[in-house]
């Protein structure tokens, strides 16, 4: 199977430029499913229904979220009735939503996990704890053809330690929630796909995605609260990446693809 996973989407500018891609690219490339991290969407800070519909209407078939899941509200009506937007799977229990989910598209199924890590983020159950339930459900050539597994955190060691802790039982593990795209995109051992972070999709000319000013003033005046995060207003730049597995759903590459805005370069080739 081939892939599309999306890395962080950050405000409207961002997510009109991803769905606009997303048709084309669902064509272009013969993709047989897209996974999108959405939880940044609506204005840099959660994500919205209709937002995650206008997603699925340009071909997306999981959306992702992490540790802005909840910042707007209405979502936990949708994500307490839907299959297709994850939350991460180790939030405490009782929590809506689901962390994991198999879904079938028309070449065949896919799982999706969503997990946080415990490192430097919001506080939730220890992540290592909820691998057996993820090799469980997401079994390849029982449960699913492809499996992926979007690790949503900020230290690096955690993320690949989880990667090789799930080594050669699932398709691919991505790293989202710094912002900023990795270059160790690479096969593990055991024929998982890896990248430490997807990187967001939004402006680059950025602290992050946000207004350099805004983001730069918390810095230097760490005690005025004052000031609020907007998004950067400039041209985005779609991260991504493509995962091709073999029949057996370990993978057999994993390349970046970045388009538009100041990161564009085009890893993949068609």
């Amino acid at each position: 199977m081939k892939v599309l996973f999306v890395g962080d989407i950050v405000g409207r500018k961002a997510r009109n430029f991803a769905q606009k891609k997303i048709v084309k690219l669902k064509d272009e490339l013969q993709l047989d499913a897209v996974i999108v991290n959405v939880e940044n969407a609506a204005g840099g800070f959660g994500v919205t229904p209709s937002i995650c519909d206008d997603f699925f209407s340009a071909g997306a078939d999981v959306l992702t979220t992490g540790n802005h899941i909840w910042d707007k509200r209405e979502i936990i009506s949708y994500i307490s009735k839907s299959d297709r937007l994850l939350r991460p799977l180790n939030m405490i229990k009782g929590t809506p939503g689901l962390g994991m989910t198999v879904i079938k598209v028309n070449t065949g199924t896919i799982g999706v996990a969503n997990i946080m890590t415990n490192l430097f983020m919001s506080r939730t159950d220890p992540v290592f704890e909820k691998i057996p339930d993820i090799l469980k459900y997401l079994k390849l050539n029982e449960n699913v053809n492809f499996s992926l597994v979007d690790v949503h955190g900020e230290a690096s060691s955690e993320k690949m330690a989880i990667a090789n802790a799930l080594d050669g039982e699932v398709s691919a593990v991505v790293g989202t929630h710094t912002h900023v795209p990795t270059a160790d995109h690479q096969i593990l051992d055991k024929g998982t796909a890896y990248i430490t972070d997807v990187g967001m999709s939004g402006d680059y000319n950025s602290i992050i995605g946000m207004n350099k000013d805004d983001a730069l003033n918390r810095f230097l005046h760490p005690n005025n609260k004052k000031t609020r995060l907007e998004v950067s207003s400039g041209e985005p730049t779609l991260c991504a990446v493509v995962i091709e597995t073999s029949a057996n759903g370990l993978s057999k590459s994993i390349n970046p693809l970045r388009l538009g805005g100041k990161l564009e370069q085009v890893f993949f080739k068609t």
